[in-house]
């Protein structure tokens, strides 16, 4: 028996089933061990060695794969074809090794793609394991935990708030902090466009004015509205004739296939995915023999591809959409490294694959790829002028014609921030001479915009650029951004947090050179080196540890108050920038004498005056300058009639509350956002302390209602059960009857009783058992079955999209592969024969003490 081991079932499924009985196939369900979360797992002191622990999840798959090993005669290493694969083959390699159950043959075989062809092609070649991949594997490990570990306690201890620091997530975290304060910065300039308005032949156009006075007109020429008025005289005066026509052709060659990076960054223009959910649902695809491996920064297609797209383009269109020669792609990524494929689709004959996302993000796959090997688009791009024959004043028209197609029949690849283009506008046919019709002339005012957001895609193509990461990196990377809450998106744009916002300035501050750009792509190229064997991982690790480890030791010797001062003077100009009236922008407007300054709290920075307490005025760090929000101390709204004590308004970190008296057993209560600010008085402060609110006892029950306020919101609570309430009034509202029939119904939707699932589909009898066959909804997903035979539906296969054939096909398939394994049952213990009961040892007296 030969023993092959994947990372994840449905790829062990399908690869067993093109192997035959000789083979038997086990996922280990990606990564099995790792170094454990704690300090000394990498000891640079003795050549960075790792303490590896087993995934306590992955104990029982290790125990499955370790006792298949014992009887087999080979063992296969068949994980993915990069660096993260190699690593998951060497452990288990490694795990076995240490239980004594490694066979003697062991191979590694890498494939591309999850068809037949692709295997059993794999399987004729095995090789050993990639020794310079593993390095490299290690390195990158041992370097992000060593900076994980080292920083993040300088993190904790002197910045109140930060969560943790990576080597490449900070550099992607200040790409994102820099693009805000190049927004902040930015000064809008106003400026005019005027456009003539024509028409020739019954085809209106638009001409915008390119000279106007003898001068030149650029863009930002025209900045005052006086100027713009005399212009649209000139132009409404003005008897206009077409001086020249010039046509220039113009050819656009299709890209190339998808890497990693494109396909994130265009399924996050086309589809509005996440990086993050363009992986998953890529995955699925692979897996399912769809498309070849998709973490990859290669742009070339295997010739035998390349062959079968050319094939497909002259079935799908005429021979002219196929070029003369196959088009050969060479990446423009820094760093890039080619290892692989392009990602395709692995049937260029499929135009379509399953349902939903799927479906969509394989048809972005196949159009892309196929695209790549047609032939080139070839317009005709055309400029009008337009002179008022004393050559003062004169109109540029502009537009272009597609001649013919080409890769653009089937797809045009989207951009970032696109704009209207006004060479994409179709112009009549004019020749010198020419006098179209003036029909009107518009004017308008316009102001330059900042630099927009990073989105998704264009977050990606950034860090492309500079290197930084890698392909299979990036979903991660963005991820642990949102998940830190460092960043926020609006609007598929990425904003930093005030979190993120102070944790960028320490870095710079005290960390500057490794956060710098060109040091992490250089330590990039350095660990590529290892995986090409042209450095040693050790020698890396050491040149970076040298210089690292010293300079935590330093900012951890530094006060936390050290820490903030050197933080406020970093981020003056952004905290208290310059009100352009030679006033002190550091000045409190409360108390007009105290100067504001940077602190630190035990739930992150704030700013405060410096004659506090007398002056209890504060604002939110991330609120540069402004006065919004700010906290100018408590306001008294009056006194509790019961207790005496004072009641008052107050800012905290989870927004506005109330507070009755003073210290720590104070009661206190949020003031929830629906209360309007003009309803809210000292009567409203105190039914908010005095709660929460015995409605009375339940009829039925005898058992307590009682009405509240919590951490989810208004809330009713009766034996130990809730239920919502609509709005904060209702608290105080609310009777007995409502609130008896609204725990009525909160009981009733949350009850665990299930009625019998019914089908989402029905499909007829099956043609062999006759069972009536039926689409289910599952607890795993949903499934089809004839009352005897469950069939899983594949991921890429929709449910509204199946047919009677399609399954048909999978429960034959599931019932051909025999019943699904299942737990033995013990088989019944024999009564044993009773013994006399054992003797019970006398007690033991107890003695005094």
């Amino acid at each position: 028996m030969q023993l092959v081991i994947v990372e994840s079932p449905a790829k062990a499924k399908t690869i067993e089933k093109y192997l035959g009985r000789d083979f038997k196939v086990l996922a280990s369900y990606g990564h099995v061990r790792d170094l454990p979360p704690k300090d000394g797992s990498v000891d640079p002191d003795d050549g960075f060695s790792m303490e590896w622990q087993l995934y306590p999840d992955k104990a029982k798959r290790l125990k499955d794969i370790q006792d298949a090993a014992k009887q087999a005669d080979r063992l296969i290493l068949a994980t993915d074809p990069d660096r993260e694969g190699e690593a998951i083959s060497w452990h288990v390699q490694e795990l076995l090794r240490q239980k004594k159950a490694l066979p003697q043959k062991v191979d590694r075989v890498t494939f591309n793609a999850i068809t037949k062809q692709a295997v059993t092609d794999a399987m004729a070649r095995p090789r050993g394991l990639d020794d310079d991949l593993i390095d490299a594997y290690r390195a990158r490990r041992a370097l992000d935990y060593l900076v994980g570990f080292t920083l993040s306690p300088v993190l904790w201890r002197k910045l109140p708030g930060a969560k943790s620091a990576g080597r490449v997530q900070s550099v992607a975290l200040r790409l994102v902090v820099e693009r805000e304060r190049e927004i902040e910065a930015f000064v809008a300039q106003q400026y005019w466009s005027i456009t003539g308005q024509f028409e020739m032949g019954g085809t209106p156009f638009k001409a915008r004015l390119a000279r106007w006075r003898g001068d030149k007109i650029e863009r930002l020429t025209i900045t005052n509205e006086a100027d713009a008025r005399a212009a649209e005289a000139d132009v409404k005066a003005g008897h206009f004739t077409v001086d020249s026509v010039e046509t220039k052709p113009l050819t656009r060659n299709p890209p190339p296939p998808f890497t990693t990076s494109t396909l994130q960054q265009e399924a996050a223009r086309k589809l509005g995915f996440s990086a993050s959910h363009t992986m998953r649902v890529a995955q699925d695809l692979y897996e399912d023999g769809a498309i070849t491996y998709m973490r990859t920064d290669g742009v070339q297609m295997d010739g035998s591809a390349i062959s079968a797209a050319r094939r497909a383009i002259a079935d799908r269109y005429d021979g002219g959409y196929v070029p003369d020669q196959p088009r050969q792609y060479q990446t423009k990524a820094k760093n890039a490294q080619e290892a692989h494929e392009a990602i395709r689709p692995t049937d260029f004959g499929k135009d379509k694959v399953g349902g939903g996302d799927h479906a969509r993000l394989y048809d972005l796959i196949w159009k892309r790829a196929l695209a790549s090997q047609m032939a080139s688009a070839r317009l005709e791009r055309t400029s009008v002028d337009l002179s008022d024959g004393t050559g003062k004043t004169m109109l540029r028209a502009t537009g272009q014609v597609i001649k013919f197609p080409g890769f653009l029949a089937l797809y045009d690849e989207g951009r970032d921030d696109s704009s209207e283009d006004d060479d994409a506008r179709l112009l009549p046919a004019m020749a010198k001479g020419d006098a179209p019709a003036k029909t009107g002339v518009e004017v308008e005012a316009h102001e330059t915009q900042p630099p927009p957001r990073y989105s998704e895609a264009s977050l990606v193509k950034k860090m492309e650029e500079l290197g930084i990461g890698r392909p299979s990196t990036y979903a991660s990377i963005l991820q642990v951004l949102k998940d830190r809450a460092y960043v926020r998106v609006e609007k598929n744009r990425f904003l930093p947090e005030e979190s993120g916002r102070l944790l960028t300035a320490f870095l710079e501050r005290f960390f500057g050179r490794y956060v710098e750009y060109d040091f992490t792509a250089g330590l990039e190229e350095e660990l590529d080196d290892v995986s090409g064997g042209r450095a040693q991982w050790q020698a890396v690790l050491e040149r970076f540890w040298r210089d690292f480890k010293p300079r935590t030791g330093e900012v951890m010797e530094q006060k936390p108050s050290e820490i903030t001062a050197a933080l406020d003077e970093f981020l003056g100009p952004y905290l208290f920038p310059d009100k352009g009236d030679g006033s002190d922008p550091r000045v409190c407007p409360n108390c007009g004498t105290g100067r504001l300054a940077l602190r630190g709290g035990k739930f992150g920075p704030f700013i405060a005056c410096s004659n506090y307490p007398e002056c209890k005025f504060t604002r939110k760090f991330a609120q540069p300058g402004g006065s919004d929000g700010a906290d100018t101390g408590p306001e008294t709204l009056g006194t509790d009639p019961e207790s005496g004590l004072e009641v008052t308004k107050r800012s905290g970190r989870f927004g506005p509350y109330i507070q009755l008296g003073d210290g720590k057993e104070a009661k206190r209560s949020s003031i929830p956002k629906d209360i309007p600010a003009e309803d809210f008085d000292l009567d409203y402060a105190l039914r908010l302390l005095s709660l929460p609110r015995d409605v009375g006892m339940h009829p039925e029950s005898g058992k307590p209602i009682v009405a509240g306020l919590g951490r989810y919101g208004p809330y009713l609570l009766h034996d130990g059960k809730y239920a919502k309430l609509t709005g904060t009034a209702e608290i105080f509202d609310i009777g007995m009857n409502a609130a008896v029939a609204r725990i009525a119904d909160a009981a009733n939707g949350g009850g665990r009783g299930r009625a019998k699932a019914e089908p989402l589909k029905t499909f007829g009898p099956h043609p062999t058992s006759g069972g009536e066959m039926k689409l289910m909804a599952g607890r795993f997903g949903p499934y089809v079955t004839d009352g005897t035979t469950n069939a899983t539906l594949p991921k890429t296969v929709e449910p509204d999209a199946l047919t009677v054939e399609e399954a048909v096909a999978l429960i034959d398939a599931r019932a051909a592969k025999g019943p699904a394994k299942g737990k033995k049952k013990a088989p019944a213990k024999k009564a044993a024969a009773k013994k006399p009961a054992a003797k019970k040892a006398p007690a033991k007296k107890k003695v005094a003490e």
